[in-house]
């Protein structure tokens, strides 16, 4: 396995001593899709958000250890934590399309880094509606508000956002939660074809979820890596007590 992003020794405190994770390490492989799952509160959602700094954005959330992205810790002095939230994008619980335009929502991102302009950035606008598998859903109306699409329509198109910065990984957060099963399915379908591209972690309660998207998986408990392994191996074959517990539904 050829690892893309690197856990080493991470720990994590939020605001008032509270222990999120304890001393995490793991390998998450490249081009693949990684799905991290374990009960709630046992850490999933802030393992995720410490792979692209996102943690820094809640007041007095302190951590030791190091996350490295092909092999540079992005927590070292120095870093441009701009770059590293563009290398790595996330996808939220729920969409929050920005209040403009269906197309100026995907053009938005093109034009901060500078990346498209002119006809250019409206061919690139497509593209990535396209790979969101909304372009047809939306063509006609690119200038209407985004808020008028449908809540599984926005989550495509935040995740045609998201893609439009050009990432190397995608994190995902509970992606499918708000979404009704028409809408997960175009969600699932997409994040499948992405894999071959993208680097993807995926934070899901949903263990049919998981065994129809994972590569490879970890599995969470009070803050810990239990277990971490390719899919085939940990849904039929878990090495650790708890994992198999938790599989077959004790807790």
């Amino acid at each position: 396995m050829e690892p893309h992003i690197q856990v080493r020794n991470l720990s994590v405190w939020y605001e008032g001593g509270h222990l999120a994770l304890r001393e995490v390490t793991l390998d998450i492989p490249r081009r693949q899709i990684t799905v991290i799952i374990g009960p709630s509160g046992c850490g999933k959602t802030t393992l995720l958000k410490s792979l692209n700094r996102f943690l820094e954005l809640s007041d007095g959330t302190r951590l030791s250890g190091q996350v490295l992205i092909d092999g540079e810790d992005i927590y070292a002095p120095g870093v441009d934590v701009t770059e590293i939230r563009k290398k790595v994008g996330l996808l939220a619980q729920r969409p929050f399309p920005l209040p403009m335009s269906i197309y100026e929502n995907v053009a938005y991102g093109l034009r901060i880094h500078r990346l498209k302009k002119g006809r250019e950035l409206e061919r690139a606008v497509r593209h990535y509606l396209e790979v969101a598998g909304l372009w047809e859903e939306v063509k006609d109306r690119l200038h209407q508000p985004a808020s008028r699409l449908s809540i599984g329509q926005q989550q495509r198109l935040c995740l045609a956002r998201g893609l439009a910065v050009e990432p190397e990984i995608l994190l995902g957060d509970e992606v499918t939660s708000a979404l009704d099963p028409i809408s997960a399915q175009h969600i699932e379908k997409r994040l499948l074809e992405l894999k071959q591209d993208y680097t993807i972690v995926l934070v899901t309660h949903i263990l049919r979820q998981a065994k129809r998207l994972a590569d490879y998986v970890v599995f969470m408990y009070m803050g810990e890596v239990i277990e971490a392994g390719p899919a085939a191996e940990v849904f039929v074959n878990p090495r650790q007590e708890r994992t198999r517990a938790y599989l077959e539904g004790q807790f």
